[in-house]
């Protein structure tokens, strides 16, 4: 069994208006997740790695597959030693108490936390291109399109309990925002404006004020938008998908600084 990295380091660009400086950057790590209940898969999560058994065992329960641990016959990773894919069977007791769950199909999306297995991230990685080169932005500018993000949300302010996207095209100018209790949600909402308004083509900036995960760099590459600014740091497979697709990824640090993930070539700064 070889578990996945729960961070890892990569080689970033540290900038200010009049100064740039590379240093390691520490990110948390992203993998996907497959609970498979007597050998037919149940859900897949995007998660860190690491206490997969325990991980299993709580979503069985929050699920209603079990109400205890009594209900489990065994558990275990699968066949192959995949840290990956954890296995749950169920005593016959409990089987016949909950056929209806059992029967369930599973959901995996190929846009939401459901990728299911390195396989298929490889498979889906194989319909996205590279961005193309070409549009740039003043550092400066990336601090004012994240300003308008925090402008534009009124629920958020209201609530603390929302995400935001908004985008914007090669001229800077807005062409789209969506908020939403969920950050994958309020990503697909802009998008989708900018596909009815036919507006799509333009896109070449997006601000989030979450984190940039691997499905987020996935929807951005699918919009072919070269630029992704968060008021968080991405993960390690963000970054690793971000690199292998031209993409720039970057989030602020302290005092007007913008930390480049990948794609320091599309900020200009000073230096």
């Amino acid at each position: 069994m070889s578990p996945g990295k729960q961070t890892s380091f990569y080689q970033s660009f540290w900038c200010k208006e009049d100064s740039c400086t590379k240093d390691a950057l520490e990110l948390i790590g992203e993998e996907p997740f497959l609970i498979r209940i007597e050998d037919n898969a149940y859900s897949v999560v995007m998660r860190t790695p690491g206490d997969e058994l325990v991980h299993a065992t709580g979503f069985c329960l929050g699920e209603g597959i079990i109400d205890s641990l009594d209900d489990i016959k065994t558990i275990g990773y699968d066949r192959e030693m995949d840290a990956n894919v954890v296995d749950v069977w169920l005593t016959p007791q409990r089987r016949k108490k909950i056929p209806h769950l059992l029967k369930r199909k599973s959901y995996v999306s190929q846009t939401s936390c459901g990728i299911c297995g390195k396989k298929m991230i490889e498979d889906l990685n194989q319909i996205l291109t590279p961005a193309q080169d070409g549009f740039e932005i003043e550092l400066g500018d990336a601090f004012d399109c994240m300003n308008k993000l925090s402008k534009n949300q009124k629920y958020y302010q209201r609530t603390r309990g929302s995400h935001a996207a908004l985008l914007f095209d090669h001229t800077l100018k807005a062409i789209a925002f969506a908020e939403d209790v969920g950050r994958h949600n309020g990503l697909d909402k802009a998008i989708g404006k900018t596909v009815v308004n036919k507006t799509i083509s333009t896109a070449s900036l997006l601000v989030l004020s979450s984190r940039i995960s691997y499905e987020l760099v996935q929807k951005a590459a699918r919009a072919h938008i070269p630029i992704i600014i968060s008021n968080s740091r991405p993960t390690a497979l963000a970054v690793q998908m971000g690199q292998s697709l031209n993409m720039t990824l970057a989030f602020p640090g302290k005092e007007s600084e913008l930390i480049i993930a990948c794609g320091r070539h599309r900020i200009k700064t000073k230096s």
